[in-house]
């Protein structure tokens, strides 16, 4: 049997829709179908879960996708390894998938037996495994409501920040405010709920709903609206709420090459303030954001 294995059958209309992704090709000696059976177990824990109070139809539900990739095993059922969740959303009358969140959890630790059923209590961290796939759940619908309505994510960033309290009696890292670095699960919500990254979450709405969803139709319109969620993005940045500043980092990781591609072709004064902005608040990069000045209008 393959050590990298996928999941992603299709399941009842939930809200999410998820392709799970296991990598065990580090951890020898095992019986491999225990792989097989966490596939299976992640899989419908996660997209059979009854997430929201909305009603989904099929083809309104948050695609997105969760490579683990298991480095050792520290138990007889006990792993640890990392996680990387990426989702995305359709663009309003096209067949585009945009990015909203690529995230690389390097804190991933847990115990899973063979074919044991996953439970998860709001109220309470019954186990690591299930206590982390339900908090990047409400983090993607989080991010994701939040490009269909100002600020709209709120109720599932505060259920992810439940998660995450609950989780301070557990000893796997990841959901503590110091363990040596802020990019972990409890500084992804913190940020997320924090009122000085406000601007940055209207940002997604403006980018996305006022500006994606409109770009078909009208395209220098809807690049106008990406170009100002830069501008609040830009605030956040002048502003700087924290010296790590993780929920910018993320919105660059998920939309930096996007954002190069709506306006290399832009008119020139729109893309030379596109390009000012992103250089300064991605200046490890400006030399990919110098190159769309090269670039003729209508152009790549």
């Amino acid at each position: 049997m393959a050590a990298l294995l996928s999941w992603a059958v299709l399941g009842q209309a939930q809200e999410l829709k998820c392709n799970i992704q296991i990598n065990s090709q580090k951890i020898q000696g095992t019986n491999r179908s225990v792989f097989e059976a966490m596939q299976k177990s992640l899989y419908e824990f996660l997209n059979n879960t009854k997430w929201t109070d909305h009603a989904y139809q099929e083809g309104e539900r948050i695609e997105y996708t969760v490579i683990l990739t298991l480095n050792e095993q520290v138990g007889s059922d006990e792993y640890k390894g990392t996680m990387n969740v990426q989702s995305r959303r359709p663009v309003f009358a096209s067949s585009y998938q945009t990015p909203i969140i690529n995230i690389l959890d390097n804190n991933v630790q847990f115990k899973y037996i063979e074919n044991e059923q996953l439970e998860f209590n709001e109220s309470a961290h019954l186990s690591n495994l299930t206590s982390l796939m339900a908090f990047y759940a409400y983090i993607i619908l989080g991010y994701d409501y939040d490009t269909f309505s100002p600020l709209g994510g709120t109720p599932y960033f505060e259920k992810a920040e439940q998660i995450v309290n609950n989780a301070q009696v557990a000893p796997e890292k990841g959901w503590k405010a110091y363990e040596g670095s802020k990019k972990n699960r409890y500084w992804i919500v913190n940020n997320m709920l924090n009122d000085k990254y406000r601007p940055l979450r209207r940002a997604m709405y403006l980018y996305h709903r006022r500006g994606l969803d409109v770009m078909y139709e009208k395209l220098n319109d809807g690049r106008t609206q990406v170009l100002q969620a830069l501008v609040e993005v830009q605030k956040v940045y002048r502003q700087r709420p924290d010296a790590d500043m993780n929920a910018l980092h993320l919105f660059l990781d998920a939309k930096r090459d996007e954002m190069i591609g709506i306006f290399s072709g832009s008119p020139s004064t729109e893309k030379a303030k596109a390009v000012n902005i992103l250089r300064e608040i991605d200046n490890a990069n400006a030399q990919r954001y110098d190159e769309m000045l090269k670039q003729k209008e209508g152009g790549r």
